[in-house]
């Protein structure tokens, strides 16, 4: 039952069912971008549903580029990097960190001047690192105080680079690449350990010259993308990740189908599996991003210790992995996930805060958080800090709450931003 912007979340003893969840949002916002890019007609099907993708999609239109929005499929009549245009007012890229920070590597070869804004939360994050790379590449961008947006990118032409990132992180390495497309020579990243590869798989398909040498990623700048006709998005495994943990946690049988099986998005099933899970995974194919469907039920779980490069590879998933090992037997120690402070919140502090409302055994770190289990929850009024992850991962807590008091969610229409109507499916999923 929703109220305002706040949802109550009803008990559920048992789940069951199938679920096809929303286009992989990582995917669908460089599908729009590279197709843009590209010279000619592409084709982009099972596109993410979400707020943030419009965002881009938005941004890319005041740039010049026609997009029409036919449901969960998009055309794009790319303009190659030299058609796109000034835009007459400043770019909003809503609450979309990827549009913004991916965005100001597309813009740095333009040769006019841009303005990337967003709404209270995005202002509030980090950009210093997408800049300074760019900056090494002779691109002009200012920033706000603090080193937030709004962000000023004035386009010239960069120059190649080789930037050994302190951190792995995909938005980083594909701001540098797409400033490196239009660079003379050879534009590399090295980073400390692999993360995503939406951009090189994506890129190299569409006749980019790009080479992965361990985790040093190279591009020759100056060549053509070509359009592709269909480019098909996965389903989100980071969406995925809320309905398998809720089949461990109370399902008879939860399948869900077409999900994106990259294997640097597959740190969320390492977790699962190094917990205990067992999981059914069917391959049903590839279109450049590998797919599958993944069943789970109901099991006893272990706690773990988790950090390093498995963080790294599962950190979007942390909140509801943390949620998971409330419930499982020991101890879970989760490090190496600073990164979860500069999302659209402080994620740590949110987790941490959420789940003790709920009565968890729960201490906060300043890399991440230790949980002991397994600790019955009670029912709660919670935050979601703006956050869709918090949001949808306070939903799935709830699952866990053994009496019939209400647990209501602050802002749970957040969970918009990147999977519409999941609180629906949730409630038909339940026996």
């Amino acid at each position: 039952m929703t109220a305002g912007n706040s949802i109550t979340i009803a008990p559920a003893s048992t789940l069951r069912g199938k679920v096809s969840v929303p286009g992989d949002k990582s995917v669908s916002h460089r599908a729009l971008m590279f197709a843009a890019l590209a010279q000619g007609e592409s084709q982009i099907s099972n596109l993410a549903p979400g707020a943030d993708v419009r965002s881009t999609a938005e941004v890319l239109r005041s740039l010049g580029v026609t997009i029409e929005l036919h449901g969960h499929t998009a055309t794009v009549i790319g303009t190659g990097r030299s058609g796109l245009k000034p835009p007459s007012t400043a770019l909003d890229c809503g609450n979309s960190g990827t549009t913004m920070r991916l965005m100001m590597g597309m813009l740095a070869s333009t040769g006019f001047q841009a303005t990337l804004i967003g709404d209270d939360s995005l202002s509030s994050r980090p950009m210093g690192r997408i800049a300074d790379p760019l900056r090494e590449m002779g691109i002009d961008i200012e920033l706000a105080p603090g080193g937030t947006a709004p962000v000023i990118v004035h386009g010239e032409p960069p120059r190649s680079v080789h930037w050994n990132s302190r951190v792995a992180s995909a938005q980083v390495k594909s701001a540098i690449l797409l400033a490196g497309l239009a660079a003379s020579g050879t534009t590399s990243v090295s980073e400390p350990s692999k993360s995503r590869d939406h951009t090189e798989r994506m890129l190299s398909a569409m006749g980019a010259s790009i080479t992965v040498d361990d985790n040093t990623i190279s591009l020759v700048g100056g060549g053509p993308l070509r359009p592709q006709t269909p480019l098909t998005v996965p389903g989100d495994l980071s969406s995925a990740a809320f309905w398998l943990v809720a089949g461990l946690l109370r399902g008879d049988m939860v399948q869900v189908c077409n999900v994106g099986l990259n294997p640097t998005r597959t740190g969320v099933l390492d977790v699962l599996t190094a917990m205990g899970a067992q999981l059914d995974i069917e391959h049903v194919g590839s279109t450049g991003e590998p797919m599958g469907n993944i069943s789970v039920r109901r099991q006893e779980l272990r706690g773990i210790s988790l950090a390093g490069t498995l963080v790294v590879r599962a950190i979007d998933e942390i909140p509801v992995i943390a949620v998971l090992a409330t419930q499982a037997r020991g101890r879970t120690e989760i490090r190496d996930a600073q990164e979860l402070r500069v999302k659209e919140c402080d994620r740590i502090t949110a987790v941490v805060d959420m789940l003790r409302s709920m009565g968890a055994s729960i201490k906060e770190l300043d890399d991440g958080m230790i949980i002991d289990g397994p600790t019955p929850l009670c029912a709660a009024t919670v935050e979601s800090h703006h956050d869709h992850r918090i949001a949808m991962s306070a939903a799935v807590a709830r699952l866990c709450v053994q009496n019939d008091r209400p647990t209501t969610i602050l802002g749970s229409d957040i969970a918009e931003v990147s999977y519409p109507g999941f609180y629906q499916v949730l409630r038909g999923l339940r026996v």
